[in-house]
C-alpha cells in the first residue's frame, strides 16, 4: 500500500508539473485575412506581399478573402472563414454584443467613409426629409449605424422610413435607378456616386464615423499571439509605405475597384492613416455609437455598453513605436 500510495502521489505531481508548462501554440500552415476597398492599407499589404515575406521562413501561407462590408468581414470571422478581418469599430461592438467573440487590435484608418446620399433631383435636403422614404442600407455596418444616429438626431427612428437592405454597391445602384430615395453610402462607391452621377451627400458628420479597425477571433488571438503580432507588423509596413507613396496607394485602389482616379482621390481625401494604435480615442468613439444604438433600441437596454467596449479593444498589440 505505501508503494501504491507513493506511486499515486508521484503521478499527481507529474500531472501538476505538466499543467505548469505553458501550452505551446498549435502549429498553423496558413493564416486567413480579408482585403477590402474600404481598407486601403489592406490593398497595399496584399499587393506588396509584406506578410508573405515575413511568414515565408515559418512555412506559413497567406490566404486572402474580399470583404464587401463590415457585416461580411464579421460574418467570416464568426464562421471561422478568416482569422483577421476589417470592419468599422461600432460594427465590431454590435457584433460582439450579439455573441461574435472578436477583439479589436489595430486601427487601419480614421475615415469619413459614410454619409447620407441622395440624387440631386430627389427633393431631400435634410435628415427630416427621410420620413416615409426608401433608404438603401447594409445592416450591421458603419453606414447603418450612422443612419440610425442621424435619424435619431432628427427625432425619427428606422420605423419612420422604409429600409431596403442591400450590400453597399447594390445600394448605390438602387439609388441610381430610382429604386430608393436615399442611400447610407460607403466609400469608394459613395465617392463614385458624387463624381460620376452628381449625387449629393446631404448629411455628413465626420465624428459619427467610427474607426476602421482590424478584428481578430478571440480563440485565434489566444492561440496565436505571435502570429497576430506579425500581421500587425506587416500592416505597419504597408501603412508606412502608403503614407510615403500616395501614388501607389491610389494605384492599388484603382486596380481593386476599377474606378477612375478622381473617384479614388476623393475617397482618400476622407481617409486618414496616421493613428494605428487602439485605445481611449477609439473606445470613446465606439461607445458613443453604442449608446446611440442602445437608445434607439438596437442594443438591449440592459447591456453595459462601456464594459462591452472595454472587452472589445485589446491594446497589447499596438505597434511599439506608436505606444
Amino acid at each position: 500500500m505505501p508503494f501504491v500510495r507513493r506511486a499515486f502521489l508521484s503521478f499527481l505531481a507529474g500531472l501538476a508539473g505538466l499543467a505548469a508548462v505553458p501550452a505551446r501554440a498549435a502549429e498553423v500552415s496558413e493564416i486567413r485575412l480579408d482585403w477590402a476597398t474600404y481598407n486601403p492599407v489592406s490593398l497595399v499589404l496584399k499587393e506588396k506581399g509584406f506578410l508573405e515575406e515575413a511568414l515565408k521562413p515559418k512555412g506559413i501561407k497567406v490566404r486572402w478573402t474580399q470583404s464587401l462590408g463590415s457585416n461580411k468581414a464579421l460574418e467570416f470571422l464568426n464562421g471561422g472563414a478568416i482569422d483577421i478581418g476589417s470592419s468599422a469599430g461600432a460594427a465590431a461592438l454590435l457584433a460582439r454584443i450579439n455573441g461574435n467573440p472578436v477583439k479589436v487590435v489595430y486601427a487601419y484608418s480614421r475615415p469619413e467613409w459614410t454619409a447620407l446620399v441622395t440624387r440631386k433631383d430627389a427633393g431631400i435636403a435634410k435628415v427630416a426629409d427621410l420620413k416615409g422614404k426608401r433608404i438603401a442600407v447594409t445592416r450591421g455596418t458603419d453606414p447603418h449605424i450612422f443612419l440610425i444616429r442621424a435619424l435619431q438626431g432628427a427625432g425619427l427612428t428606422e420605423k419612420d422610413a422604409k429600409l431596403v437592405l442591400l450590400q453597399h454597391a447594390d445600394g448605390r445602384t438602387a439609388l441610381d435607378r430610382g429604386d430608393v430615395d436615399a442611400w447610407a453610402g460607403l466609400d469608394p462607391m459613395m465617392a463614385a456616386a458624387e463624381i460620376e452621377n452628381g449625387d449629393v451627400l446631404f448629411h455628413r458628420n465626420a465624428a459619427a464615423n467610427t474607426w476602421g479597425v482590424l478584428d481578430v477571433r478571440e480563440s485565434f488571438l489566444k492561440e496565436q499571439p505571435e502570429l497576430v503580432k506579425t500581421v500587425i507588423s506587416a500592416y505597419e509596413q504597408a501603412r508606412a509605405y502608403a503614407l510615403a507613396h500616395p501614388e501607389a496607394l491610389r494605384s492599388a485602389l484603382v486596380a481593386a475597384t476599377k474606378l477612375p482616379e478622381p473617384v479614388i482621390a476623393r475617397q482618400l481625401e476622407r481617409t486618414e492613416l496616421s493613428h494605428p494604435t487602439v485605445g481611449p480615442v477609439q473606445a470613446e468613439s465606439i461607445k458613443a455609437a453604442g449608446l446611440a444604438l442602445q437608445q434607439a433600441g438596437v442594443i438591449p437596454a440592459g447591456t453595459d455598453v462601456g464594459a462591452a467596449v472595454d472587452g472589445l479593444i485589446d491594446p497589447q498589440f499596438n505597434p511599439p513605436a506608436a505606444r
